[in-house]
């Protein structure tokens, strides 16, 4: 708990959380809300193609990795920040726990799948088992991820 405490009780933690500013705790929810809706979307977008829906080449959603990549730089600077301003709150809170799980295994899904669509075959080949299942697992660690950050709101009094 102490380290938690320290990073509640630093001036950019203080600041963001108690600031009356515009800059402060609404615009890092709403930029982390904005990247999580492109983050989650782009790979949706890519999964959902991976499971058959859509016929464009693969070749065509090259484009998903960096929306992600821009993305999940935007979520981790701005969840970082929200973290810190509830350290305490949120360290030692379950649903949180299960999110950052969810999202750390949502990510691990992102670089396998960059593989086989940026490979020079992608295209020749029908979608393999490998990327469906990858695709699947995607989809049920963002929902569940995004599920369970809700859950802070209900879950987690603060």
């Amino acid at each position: 708990m102490g380290l938690l405490n320290w990073l509640e009780a630093l001036p950019l933690s203080v600041w963001v959380h108690e600031s009356p500013s515009i800059w402060a705790q609404p615009t890092v929810l709403t930029l982390h809300t904005m990247g999580m809706g492109v983050l989650v979307g782009a790979c949706w977008v890519l999964d959902l193609r991976l499971l058959g829906i859509g016929r464009m080449p693969l070749s065509a959603y090259r484009w998903v990795f960096r929306a992600v990549a821009i993305a999940l730089f935007v979520n981790v600077v701005t969840g970082v920040l929200l973290f810190m301003a509830r350290a305490p709150l949120w360290g030692t809170a379950f649903p949180f726990l299960v999110k950052i799980l969810l999202v750390a295994a949502s990510a691990a899904t992102v670089l396998p799948l960059r593989s086989y669509v940026m490979s020079k075959h992608a295209d020749e080949h029908a979608i393999d088992s490998k990327a469906r299942i990858l695709a699947i697992a995607s989809i049920l660690a963002w929902t569940g991820a995004i599920t369970a950050g809700r859950l802070l709101a209900y879950t987690v009094a603060g």
